[in-house]
């Protein structure tokens, strides 16, 4: 997959690698007092929990932390499990719906990208070993492959059609980058003025 590949094909693709390494943890920092914890790789699973666009890890029912989940096997993404306190204020609703916004919105496009970048390659494989007058067995037994050098003009061609829609979705990431970060600098001053009032009441007291 996209962001798992080496040799030749990592090195085109290193640019995709570093932008989705940024963009989780923008999305799961916890907050002062809040907490972000890793879920283990494997188990930890769901089951009762119904099929999810993103992920069916759940943390630890009585956990009052975020939790990031194990990679989604189609965006290749960690899902991040929003814990939602009982005394949540209005501004820290809003915040945390933007972020699930966002977190389902990458999903999609990661998941659609990579499963192009998939259909794609192989397309591309198939059709370059017809012109060699191969089939996609060799005579091993084993799949047929090209070399680096020919799967470089894949990435780069590739990488070239798919440039619009990176523009595009990098623009609106960080749209919504500067929306998050918003309400995170709101929810922030609305904590320590809370915190200075509930000071000031127990020094009038």
């Amino acid at each position: 997959t996209l962001p798992c590949a080496a040799g030749a094909r990592g090195r085109a693709m290193a640019p995709w690698r570093t932008l989705r390494r940024a963009l989780v943890p923008p999305l799961c920092r916890a907050f002062p007092g809040r907490g972000c914890h890793l879920a283990p790789e494997r188990g930890a699973e769901c089951r009762e929990a119904a099929p999810s666009r993103v992920s069916r890890f759940c943390p630890p029912r009585k956990s009052c932390h975020d939790w990031i989940g194990p990679p989604d096997k189609y965006s290749n993404l960690r899902p991040v499990h929003f814990y939602i306190p009982e005394d949540e204020s209005p501004s820290e609703q809003k915040l945390r719906e933007l972020r699930q916004e966002t977190q389902e919105w990458n999903q999609q496009f990661w998941a659609n990208q990579n499963l192009t970048f998939r259909k794609e390659k192989e397309e591309f494989i198939h059709s370059r070993l017809q012109a060699k007058g191969l089939g996609l067995t060799a005579e091993t037994g084993q799949k047929a492959t090209l070399n680096a050098e020919e799967m470089a003009d894949f990435y780069k061609e590739f990488l070239s059609k798919n440039f619009q829609k990176h523009m595009h979705y990098n623009r609106d990431w960080y749209k919504r980058n500067f929306a998050i970060t918003f309400f995170m600098g709101k929810v922030a001053l609305e904590r320590i003025w809370s915190k200075l009032r509930l000071k000031q009441k127990k020094t009038s007291d």
